[in-house]
């Protein structure tokens, strides 16, 4: 919808609501609360200046809201106030809240700087009814000013508690009232107004982003993943009706994609999550760009109305942690050795294969996706950083799963593949015990997995340790082998860790198995370098040698 001219200097132009909107009822003294969500583009037609600029208003029946001064986003009663900034020329969104029993009024847009998203925000506290009457117009206006400039309105919704005039509040239509007019738009004082203004300044950077999002430009213009509409995720997942499951991010609903014809995982990220917003940005950036059997699909990503969701390949049979610790589920020794094998071929992509390497720094069985087949898809990026080949983490910030975190990882906070490699053997071992990285539910000598398997296997008794769901049902070799392997990537030193590729080569019986020591070593280190690969060096309490074939 198109307010003014696109072609003519000092116009104006207006859009509102057919009906009025009971603000408040005078009877009972109620307020409303609303919620009203709308994008929309300003665009100078590649003028460096800027016209006249949008207003979003509220207004007393048949007035006009008064013409504004300045260059920004700006909320005041009985007058325009600027006092936020706003990028201009591209698509932006805004969504404005009142809440009647706080009185607070939230404002929060979005717009775009150096091709990066940003969500700024700004609140204050007011009676509405001390302003404005019982019922109001809603709308939109514009000018021009003495330049050429079109105001674009792409899409609107408007909810109120209150009832329009005694009639049902079911979707009402706009209707248009285009006015062409003079510079200043005439009437009534604006006793409640919403500004949103362009400006031909300096972006200033002022401490009030709740988030800074950058997608890449090629996601939008390639044949993979695609940018959804909220409205279209909001149908495909039924309202959000089927949950699947829920994170320390978010949520997970199940969805149908009608065009597409196939179902889909829409992960739906918390809005009271602080790291939601960056984890969103990195998950999406990263898995965008990825290509593995062994990872889960990214089909497309959404940030619209305040909501920030990914779509995924739907998993038929959910995620491994179900599978390994829940009593009426049972995956086969075949599964869980082809799952093992899955998960080690993901990390190798991420760690060698790919043109970056990938740190996932969030390995786990929760993590792990499985199709139709039970074929392992590692899935959740939110936390994964991209490092160049040979070069160190800058990054020293912990995040992740306790119990999953390698030693030096949790005095440091410097993710490495090491470190993904230690992950990588807890959940070997869960795969083979069925027993969780950290349980207190059991024995006080069995509540941490990595110290119980290898007194055990310091005891020559790994056996022991088999999950008993399978009922001894397994290859002996196997079952030995994945165990062994887990324990040496979870080794204490890193540096007696093996690379993802020589865990693999074990996996596949293509390399001798490694002797451990018999007690778990003390964790002696110092921070990885990604400069130097895993060495299998001696340490202070004991040293890795390797058999021909099983255990010496």
């Amino acid at each position: 919808m198109e307010i003014t001219p696109t072609n003519q200097t000092w116009k104006a132009g207006r859009t509102s609501y057919k009906d009025p909107l009971h603000l408040w009822d005078k009877a009972s003294g109620t307020l409303t609360d609303f919620n009203t969500y709308f994008s929309f583009v300003i665009d100078s037609q590649g003028n460096s200046s800027f016209g006249d600029g949008l207003t979003f208003f509220l207004l007393p029946n048949n007035s006009t809201p008064v013409n504004a001064y300045g260059a920004a986003m700006g909320i005041d009663i009985s007058s325009i106030t600027s006092n936020v900034d706003i990028t201009y020329g591209k698509e932006n969104e805004a969504w404005i809240s009142y809440n009647s029993r706080s009185k607070n009024m939230s404002v929060v847009f979005t717009g775009y700087k150096d091709n990066n998203i940003i969500e700024t925000s700004l609140k204050f506290s007011v009676d509405l009814r001390e302003h404005l009457p019982e019922w109001v117009t809603i709308g939109f206006s514009a000018g021009t000013g003495d330049l050429i400039e079109k105001h674009i309105i792409k899409s609107w919704s408007f909810n109120s508690r209150l009832q329009t005039l005694g009639k049902k509040t079911n979707k009402k239509a706009l209707v248009v009232e285009l006015t062409i007019g003079s510079s200043v738009l005439v009437g009534g004082l604006a006793l409640f107004v919403f500004v949103l203004w362009m400006k031909n300044r300096a972006y200033q950077e002022d401490g009030e982003f709740s988030f800074n999002m950058s997608i890449d430009n090629d996601f939008e213009a390639g044949t993979g993943p695609k940018r959804f509409s909220y409205r279209e995720l909001f149908r495909a997942t039924n309202k959000f009706a089927s949950k699947l499951g829920q994170g320390g991010f978010g949520e997970v609903y199940r969805g149908f994609l009608k065009e597409s014809k196939f179902n889909v995982a829409v992960k739906r990220i918390s809005k009271g999550s602080k790291q939601g917003p960056k984890e969103y940005t990195s998950e999406v950036k990263i898995i965008s760009r990825l290509r593995h059997r062994n990872l889960v699909q990214l089909h497309g990503w959404c940030h619209e109305k305040r909501e920030l969701l990914i779509v995924y390949d739907f998993m038929e049979n959910g995620s491994l942690d179900y599978h390994l610790f829940m009593e009426k589920s049972l995956l086969t020794w075949a599964m869980r050795y082809k799952i093992a094998q899955g998960l080690a071929s993901a990390l190798l992509y991420l760690h060698e294969e790919w043109e970056q390497c990938v740190l996932h720094r969030d390995v786990k069985s929760s993590n792990i996706m499985l199709d139709s087949n039970f074929n392992a898809k590692l899935g959740d990026f939110g936390l994964a950083r991209l490092v160049d080949h040979g070069k160190d983490s800058k990054t020293t910030v912990l995040v992740g799963t306790r119990g999953y975190m390698a030693p030096e990882y949790l005095d440091t906070g410097k993710a490495s593949k090491e470190s993904d490699v230690y992950s990588f053997g807890v959940v070997a071992l869960e795969i083979a015990c069925g027993k969780k990285a950290i349980d207190f539910n059991v024995p006080e000598n069995q509540m941490r997995l990595v110290e119980w398997i290898w007194g055990l296997y310091g005891t020559n008794g790994l056996l022991e340790a088999a999950d008993p769901k399978i009922c001894a049902d397994f290859v002996r070799e196997e079952m030995e082998c994945l165990m062994i392997v887990g324990l040496w990537c979870a080794h204490p030193d890193h540096n007696l860790r093996p690379s993802i590729r020589q865990a693999i080569n074990v996996l596949n019986f293509e390399a001798p198995w490694p002797i451990l020591p018999t007690k778990l070593p003390m964790a002696t280190y110092v921070t990885p370098s990604m400069n130097t690969p895993s060495s299998l060096v001696s340490c202070t309490h004991g040293s890795i040698t390797f058999s021909n074939s099983g255990r010496v």
